[in-house]
Order: C-alpha cells, then structure tokens, then sequence
C-alpha cells in the first residue's frame, strides 16, 4: 500500500477517524454506491439496445433500498437510502463507446472494495478509486450535476466525432439520498495510476494568481504543485516532434470544446514519472503485492487520448509504461507523462461573474483564475505550450542559396569566414607576387581591399584626391585579387591606379572574375 499512499491513497489504517461527507460516514457513503449501481446497471441489462433519443438526456431512474431489503433489493446493513440514477441509456452508450462491458463495470466498482483518496483541492469532495485503477467517484455539488445534465447533449455529440479526448469521460451520475440529504455522486475515468510512482504532480491553470501549493499541501508525501511551482522546478518538459504536436492538437481542440459550452476554471492534472529515478527504486508495479496490469477501457491513457492513430498508442501502451508518454527533461532525464483536463463543471454564471469583477478590482484581472471562456482557454493554451510542453529541437544545416549574376549575393558571400587552410593559401599567393595593400578610405570607407572583392572601385571627386597625398605615399599603387593563385580556373585582369597632382585617373581593363564557390553556384562580377 506504500506506493499507493504516495500518490495521494489514503488507506484505512492511517485515518484515525473516517471521514464524513454532509453527515454521512465514508463507509455507509462506499456502501451505497456499490449497492445503488450493482442494482442499477443490472436493471440496465434487460433493456434493449437502441439508438439515444433526445428525451433520454432527462430522464431520471430512482429506486429505494430500505436496510431490511424488499423484493428487488437486498438486505445491508447501512441506513435506509433512495438511488436515483440520471440518463442510464445515455450513459450505458458513453461505457459502450469505450469499450466497457456491464460485468466489467459491475465488478470493478460492487465486488472489489473501493480505495478512498486524500483531495487537494478546496472542493472538499470525496474521491473513491476501483482496485483495477480503472474508474474515479467523486462526490460533486448539486448546481454541477445539473451543469452535467444540461451538457450531456452536447457531451454526446463531441464524443462521437472524437471519443480521443484529454476531457473527463463520464460513465455514470448518480444521487444518493439518505436522511434528508442528497449526496450527487459523478464516475469517470482514472488519469493517474497508482501503480507507477508519480515524482511530481501539478494542478495547472494558466493562471498565476495564488498559484502556489500551500505550507499544509508540500508536507504532505505526495503534493499536489500548481503554476508557479512548476515554473520554478521544471524547464519545461520536452516531446518528439510528432508527439508534441499531437498533445497540442488535442489541447486546442478540447479548449475550442469547453469554451463553445462556456466553461472555464478548468485545470489540466499532471503527473510526472520519472523512469531513471524509478528503476534506482526498483520494481513500482506492485500494489498490496499484486502487480498492477494497463487500462483496458479504450482511450483511457494519456498515449491513447492524443493519438490520431491508434497503431502507435497500442505499441507503447503496456503494463509497463501503463500508457504514459515519453518525454525528456532538459538535463536528458527520461520521462513517463499522464494528464488530463479535470474539472470541467464550472460555468460561467452569474457567481462566477462576480467572482472575477470583485478579484480584478484588487488584483490583475487577467492573472485570476476565474475568467471569461475565451481569454481563459487562450491564457490556458499559451501557458501550456510556452511554460509547460516543449518540442524538441532537430540540430539543421541551413545551406546557401544559389544567386547568379548579382553583385548583392556576391557581397554577402565575400563575409562568409573561410576555413584556416583556404585563408593561408590565398595569402601566400599575394605574399608571392607582391601586391600592395588596397587602397585606403575615402571618406571613411574602403572603395576597394583584396579582404573585399565585391566592392567595386570608384573614382572619387576632384577635391578629394588631394586628401590622398599625405596618406599614399608609393606613386603608384597595384591591385591584384587573392583568388589569382587560390583556383586554378580564375581569370582576373589587373588594374592599375595612378596618383597624379590634382586627380586619380583608373585605367583599366575590362575585367572578368569567375568565382567557383563552395555551393558550386557560379558568380560573375564585370568591372
């Protein structure tokens, strides 16, 4: 059980005291759940399969069980309590689409016993975890079950054009009613497994608004972090390039989703498994000496949600890697990550309105966690794909591009910086046949130098020439290009420069120089 109460399990023999929820001990709580859908689902069984009509997103199934039991329910030893189940036919699709058999659900959640998780949240809900690690139960407040009711169509309607989805998956919402009070209870998939250590794991928002883990949360063995601890503890987490673009594929698309119903203060649950760490821990797999197998429900991993295919989702999704996804630290640590979109019944209504004008009176009102659909689902995306998910750098060689006949690619390839052995042969071709240095400046700037063959010379103006004298002293002054000797193919025609009194004549010849560069592209300046 050690490894499970590092992931936030909290077993009974550690609680000194159970927990309550609206005066109901967790016990009696776990004991109607399993009573209420065993009922319930096998109710379900004798109906026919048939197509989900409209008038089936409200309809509501209730049925009594008093202590003693009655003709259709057994006898139990809790407190007499009402089950009401909300849109069975629609919610047996949802179990159907991803691949859950009636036996299977049955058995995970009535025949094996539940495992009570500790919550990090402000909510103060109660979570429950099957044994095979398949199915949450949380306990949700009565205006989100009603949110959830109204967005069944709609859930509906998503699910069929894309059942691969970083969004809760929904298989059931029940009440349980006992003593005046309604206990609303929501099942859905397990993004965490308890059966692989999670080093780190993160509530993110986008949000940096009190986004801190409290004192309380970080003494705890497992802590929840937020958005400001993930950025100060991690440079980001690194992805293939075909990875990286599918997660932020399935980010964009799920936002686009929520924000088309309104909904925002969602947060994207991550947990970080880190494979060199565990393998000096040794064997994690194990759980109350029982080695924990993969999801079986379809597109329940982390791999599988963002895949478009689902060949490649199958080849990594193993007992193992218990469909995590591979990515990499910026020191080169190998990762396993798991994620998902929760709590995403928070619509913004009139409270949740007021919530945001009050805080942004005080504070930023864009750093807040409660925000209009649209900027929160953007905010959420950039933070996500700037802070949080990196993609993987290919180290590229940008070659050259081809320029003929243009005295501006010609400029740019004469400030390319020639290997050692290239610049000492042109040097000693020029040592050797004694040309002088180029032509000083005019004005400041060099008309002409053997370092720069691209620039063309000029024949300054009559009163400038005389600036000259004092700084040429040789009469004459010979120019010859360092490519005459580098390459065997060069032809060059010199040109000479000659210093009289009151002017610079250029005599030249009309010139050709064919430079073969190290593109093969071919450049011929005329002077």
């Amino acid at each position: 059980m050690s490894s499970a109460n590092e992931n936030g399990v909290s077993g009974s023999s550690n609680n000194s005291r159970e927990k309550t929820y609206k005066k109901t001990t967790s016990s009696a709580l776990k004991g109607a759940i399993q009573l209420g859908i065993g009922y319930t689902v096998g109710n379900l069984t004798s109906k026919p399969d048939r197509d989900v009509l409209m008038q089936d997103f409200y309809v509501v199934e209730s049925v009594f069980l008093p202590s003693e039991g009655s003709n259709l329910t057994p006898a139990h030893h809790y407190p007499d309590f009402r089950f009401k189940t909300y849109a069975p036919l629609a919610f047996r699709y949802f179990r159907e689409l991803f691949g859950i058999k009636p036996d299977d659900y049955l058995y995970a959640i009535c025949k094996e016993p539940l495992i009570e998780l500790s919550n990090p949240g402000a909510s103060g809900s109660l979570f429950y975890l099957t044994s095979d690690d398949e199915f949450i139960i949380k306990t949700v407040q009565h205006k989100e079950a009603e949110f959830l009711q109204k967005l069944l169509p709609g859930y509906y309607m998503n699910l069929n054009q894309n059942p691969r989805t970083l969004l809760p998956k929904f298989y059931g919402l029940y009440c349980v009613q006992s003593g005046g009070i309604n206990i609303r209870l929501v099942v859905m998939n397990n993004v965490l497994p308890r059966s692989l250590k999670m080093h780190y794991k993160y509530d993110l928002k986008g949000s940096t608004y009190k986004r801190r883990a409290s004192r309380k949360e970080r003494e705890k063995a497992c802590p929840t972090y937020k958005d400001l601890d993930f950025v100060d503890m991690h440079d980001g987490l690194y992805f293939d390039t075909e990875t990286y673009n599918a997660l932020m594929k399935t980010l964009q698309r799920d936002c686009r989703v929520l924000e088309s119903f309104k909904i925002m203060d969602y947060s994207l649950l991550l947990g970080v498994h880190v494979l060199d760490q565990s393998h000096r821990e040794g064997d994690v797999n194990n759980v109350d000496g029982k080695r924990i197998v993969g999801q079986k429900v379809l597109y329940s991993t982390a791999m599988e949600s963002i895949q478009g295919d689902g060949k490649a989702a199958e080849a990594l999704t193993t007992d193992d890697t218990m469909g995590g996804i591979p990515a990499k630290t910026h020191r080169d640590e190998k990762l396993l990550i798991f994620l998902g979109i929760i709590d995403i019944l928070q619509s913004y209504r009139f409270m949740k309105k007021l919530e945001h004008s009050w805080k942004a009176l005080v504070y930023d009102g864009d750093t807040v966690s409660v925000h209009r659909p649209g900027f929160y689902a953007n905010r959420f995306l950039k933070f996500m794909s700037t802070n949080v998910f990196r993609k993987i750098q290919p180290n590229r060689f940008s070659p050259g591009k081809r320029a003929r006949n243009s005295v501006s690619a010609l400029k740019c390839s004469s400030q390319e910086v020639l290997s050692p052995q290239k610049e000492e042969k042109a040097e000693e071709g020029v040592d050797r046949l004694g040309g002088a240095r180029s032509l000083a400046s005019l004005d400041g700037q060099v008309f002409w130098s053997y370092n720069r063959p691209d620039l063309v010379p000029q024949t300054p103006y009559p009163h400038e020439a005389s600036s000259l004298r004092n700084t040429l002293s040789p009469p004459s002054i010979f120019v010859t290009d360092r490519y005459l000797k580098a390459r065997s193919n060069e032809r060059c025609a010199c040109s000479t420069f000659t210093l009289e009194d009151s002017a610079i004549c250029l005599t030249s010849e009309q010139s050709t120089m064919d430079i073969d560069r190290d593109d093969d592209s071919v450049l011929d300046v005329y002077f």
